[in-house]
């Protein structure tokens, strides 16, 4: 043999001199990841589930074979699982909602010169006032800009405008009826206190605390 064509040999890539790779099994792993894929979704979507019973119903219809359950049965069954995963999503959800209006809420407490009104309503007073009260059943004439806990102003009034106390959100129908005429307040007020578990619409979501600096500029009966 010449030993050129030896050391030819030698100079070849190694990609050309190692083995050829086993042919993959295609079928099979395509049924192993559609299998493994499915199992990750069920694992946080359906914990402890019965994984036998998966099996025979999977193999079954997709065999095209008579199921063991009805079709009633199983459309019930299906209808109540996703019923309560609705709701436990729903209830996560409050949960995150409740748990972030507790740590904003926190937070304002915690501002110096804050104090408590009713119902959990903070107030920082910036501008004294020293006119006459509105009373609980009256109307105010106030100028207002309302905010998210974000600082997003979802509505403001820089007009003068009356409003009647029994017609606004009972956050103001508490706090408004505790400021003198030509005051101006910061208020933030629990959901509770505003528009609750609904929400407004897309401006609101529920849940949601807001905060309003208001200037009470007249009252009348």
């Amino acid at each position: 043999m010449s030993r050129y064509f030896v050391l030819g040999l030698f100079l070849l890539p190694a990609s050309l001199m190692a083995a050829p790779a086993a042919p993959t099994n295609n079928d099979h792993d395509l049924a192993y990841s559609l299998g493994a894929s499915l199992g990750e979704r069920l694992r946080s979507e359906v914990p402890n589930l019965q994984l036998d019973a998966l099996i025979d119903g999977l193999r079954q219809a997709y065999q095209n074979k008579p199921l063991t359950l009805s079709k009633e049965r199983m459309d019930a069954i299906l209808g109540e699982h996703e019923q309560q995963a609705n709701q436990a999503a729903l209830d996560a959800q409050r949960e995150q909602l409740l748990n972030a209006e507790k740590r904003f809420m926190a937070t304002e407490r915690a501002r110096a010169g804050v104090r408590e009104l009713a119902n959990g309503i903070l107030v920082s007073e910036q501008v004294k006032g020293s006119g006459a009260k509105a009373t609980s059943k009256g109307k105010v004439q106030v100028r207002y800009v309302g905010k998210l806990p974000d600082g997003t102003v979802f509505d403001q009034n820089q007009q003068a405008q009356w409003f009647s106390l029994g017609s606004v959100i009972e956050g103001w129908q508490v706090a408004l009826p505790e400021m003198t005429t030509g005051s101006k307040w910061r208020l933030v007020i629990p959901s509770a206190q505003a528009y609750g578990a609904e929400g407004a619409g897309d401006l609101i979501a529920p849940y949601t605390p807001l905060v309003f600096e208001i200037e009470l500029l007249g009252v009348a009966d």
